[in-house]
């Protein structure tokens, strides 16, 4: 009946769906949840658009995925500028030259890196061997136990010291005052929110909502010439060889009778003895106006807990250490063995992604 079958209504499916369509493909996409956009979905609450299961900001340096993304939403000009609280300080992110002002007193570019190197060789470290020694190589210890190790040990439910370094090795530090977290050219949010954006994505497809796919799959492999599976790899498999593991989120979202509640779309609360992570506001992913432009009246937060995921979480971040790393493979091999079905997108490939990540595979997959 269909060409293709596609399991999850999340970006990637979506890019998949939009590719087989223009193709003249017959497509049909399902989903165990009772919406489309996967993770990335938002919804309206009091005029604001909120981001259900986290912040996502998109951000690419990639021209041909910017381009691409520009033919289902116009983009705003939000620019991503976290804050950290650490006990009531706070403190600029990225890490930069306000930061390294509040932090030391330091005025120019030269003192705040020899204050990092000093503290560098202070720590003894040549060649970094995890988390902890790459964050202390990279902005020094003052700032690691600060700003980075109580934030991270959440995060990850693990000392920084067991953390791979590579985790941290992106994290922007500048000897500027840009306050850009993200070294990117194209940055915003889709106006009307991701929703809309994936909606127009899958104009023409069927899709079906609140199905089950692994409940029944030779039932639904039989309908189609080839299945696109954007789930879990692992669960597809019935976690035969063991389970991945991932780091979930849970969210506490208020609606708030007051224009304002902390000034800043993003607050990451960094000490270890506060036990969210940081704290959402969403009106501000949108400057707090309406589409007409007129102020928002109320706000809505979320705060996000980070915990280890277990079997009827949602899984979000995978833990990409060497054991888990190793069992991925073993699965990939199964899955290499399944004639008609391919594996994409952030859980099917058990690979951390940015949006414009998965966007990119999906614009690559061979359909």
């Amino acid at each position: 009946m269909y060409d293709i079958l596609i399991v999850g209504a999340g970006l990637y499916g979506a890019v998949i769906a939009r590719r087989a369509m223009d193709a003249g493909k017959k497509v049909m996409v399902i989903d165990r949840r009772n919406h489309i956009a996967g993770n990335v979905y938002t919804e309206k609450i009091e005029g604001i658009q909120v981001h259900r299961y986290g912040a996502h900001i998109f951000h690419t340096n990639n021209k041909e995925v910017w381009n691409y993304v520009q033919r289902f939403a116009t983009f705003n000009r939000f620019t991503n500028s976290p804050v950290a609280n650490f006990h009531g300080e706070l403190y600029s992110l990225p890490f930069n030259m306000y930061t390294f002002n509040k932090m030391w007193g330091v005025v120019t570019p030269e003192e705040a890196a020899a204050k990092i190197e000093e503290q560098r060789k202070a720590a003894g470290i040549t060649e970094p061997r995890n988390l902890e020694e790459q964050a202390i190589s990279l902005v020094g210890t003052d700032i690691y136990e600060k700003l980075i190790k109580g934030y991270t040990q959440k995060q990850w439910g693990r000392p920084c010291s067991e953390l791979p370094a590579f985790i941290i090795r992106r994290l922007p530090v500048r000897l500027t005052f840009d306050n850009n977290y993200f070294n990117a050219l194209y940055q915003g949010i889709p106006v009307g929110g991701y929703t809309a954006m994936v909606k127009k994505m899958l104009e023409g497809t069927e899709v079906r909502l609140g199905v089950d796919y692994l409940e029944d799959r030779e039932s639904w492999n039989a309908q189609a010439e080839k299945v696109i599976y954007t789930g879990a790899i692992d669960e597809y498999f019935g976690y035969r060889l063991g389970y991945l593991e991932y780091r979930s989120v849970r969210f506490e979202t208020q609606t708030l009778d007051k224009p304002n509640f902390q000034g800043n779309a993003a607050v990451n609360y960094t000490d270890s003895d506060t036990p969210w992570t940081r704290i959402i506001e969403h009106k501000w992913f949108e400057f707090g106006k309406d589409a007409q432009g007129n102020d928002l009246p109320k706000t809505v937060i979320s705060r996000e807990y980070s915990t280890e995921w277990k079997p009827g979480d949602e899984p979000y971040y995978p833990v990409n250490d060497d054991k888990n790393t190793a069992l991925y493979g073993r699965y990939k091999d199964l899955a290499s063995r399944e004639e008609r079905v391919l594996f994409g997108g952030r859980l099917g490939e058990y690979r951390y992604y940015d949006m414009d990540q998965v966007i990119a595979s999906a614009l690559n997959a061979s359909i």
